[in-house]
């Protein structure tokens, strides 16, 4: 299962989120963030148009995750260096037990800034 993790700010746009994920180049399975985020518009909306499942996820999920990057924002609001980085291992790993996941690279942020994105993916335990 390969997960797209997003983090946005209010004012991004469908097109920032689908620029994000487009420069991933990956064909995700489903689309995770945190609970907030899975019930803003513009994420509903591209998962609406992607026809995926979209993980909403608990803060406490994401926080303590390893990420490949660290924003001292995110790191002292979430405890975590990245929303995306860990909303995608979040969401990869949801409602399973034993199962390994991996980031598949460091979060993708859009040119304007608006938005990130970063794949994740299940491993074999």
């Amino acid at each position: 299962m390969i997960v797209a993790g997003f983090g946005f700010r209010a004012a991004a746009t469908v097109a920032d989120l689908r620029d994000a994920l487009d420069q991933t180049g990956a064909q995700p399975d489903a689309l995770a963030s945190i609970t907030e985020k899975a019930r803003a518009a513009q994420l509903q909306q591209l998962a609406q148009e992607l026809d995926l499942p979209l993980i909403a996820l608990e803060e406490h999920e994401i926080s303590g995750e390893t990420t490949l990057s660290c924003s001292p924002r995110i790191k002292a609001r979430f405890g975590t260096g990245s929303l995306a980085e860990a909303a995608a291992k979040a969401g990869a790993r949801k409602d399973t037990k034993g199962i390994s996941v991996r980031l598949l690279g460091p979060r993708i942020k859009t040119a304007n800034g608006m938005a990130t994105v970063a794949i994740a993916e299940r491993t074999k335990p």
